[in-house]
């Protein structure tokens, strides 16, 4: 059986991050209960201890060095939690709102904040393209993330309406990033592209491309 705990480590070491103990204690936690909830209720297809630290908790991890300056964080689509929970896990301080259509989902991600005892930690049940969700939130987040929403002009467009002026909203995509990046017609939503990361998520050989927009006035 693989050490998990090493993975985390290595694998995020390999990011350019350090976890702490109380951070790999709180994500074996949540492996173990994601585990657990998914006998019952559809919450991931992956199957292992292993893919799920690379796949879900390392993957969600990419996105750490966009951190910096972020006070509230929107996760539209967030599934089981990822990556807004594991991000807000690594970096307590900032406020994440966790938006997700299935109840069930909602359920257990209210399940691992309150055994965790996270706080700054909203979780919504409800679509992004809903118009009492944009208009409750609206302009509200300085960092929108989504993660295997959908295409790339679909996810900027559910991420527009949230991301404050001069937000960032970034694009986590898989290896045909850049041909979305240059196929993709974002300049017309008002964005402009900051910054863009290639990487290989670590022991799976599998590439990451990470594009970061900002909101700027049309």
């Amino acid at each position: 059986m693989p050490d998990i705990t090493a993975i985390l480590r290595k694998g995020a070491e390999e990011l350019g991050i350090t976890l702490t103990s109380q951070v790999v204690a709180s994500y074996l936690f949540y492996i173990k209960e994601l585990k657990k909830w998914n006998q019952r209720i559809n919450l991931t297809s992956l199957e292992t201890d292993r893919d799920i630290a690379v796949k879900h908790f390392l993957d969600s991890l990419t996105i750490a060095p966009f951190l910096q300056d972020a006070t509230q964080l929107l996760d539209i689509g967030t599934g089981a939690g990822f990556p807004g929970l594991p991000l807000k896990i690594f970096a307590p301080s900032i406020d994440v709102l966790l938006l997700e259509s299935s109840q069930k989902k909602c359920s257990f991600l209210r399940h691992i904040v309150r055994r965790l005892k996270l706080t700054g930690v909203e979780i919504v049940h409800g679509r992004a393209e809903d118009k009492k969700m944009i208009e409750r939130y609206a302009g509200g987040f300085d960092l929108v993330l989504s993660r295997a929403l959908a295409d790339l002009l679909t996810s900027l467009q559910l991420a527009l309406p949230y991301a404050k002026r001069g937000g960032r909203i970034v694009g986590m995509r898989g290896r045909q990033g850049e041909h979305e990046r240059d196929t993709t017609e974002w300049r017309p939503l008002g964005l402009q592209l900051l910054e863009q990361r290639r990487l290989t998520l670590p022991f799976v050989e599998e590439q990451r491309v990470l594009l970061l927009f900002e909101r700027r006035e049309i």
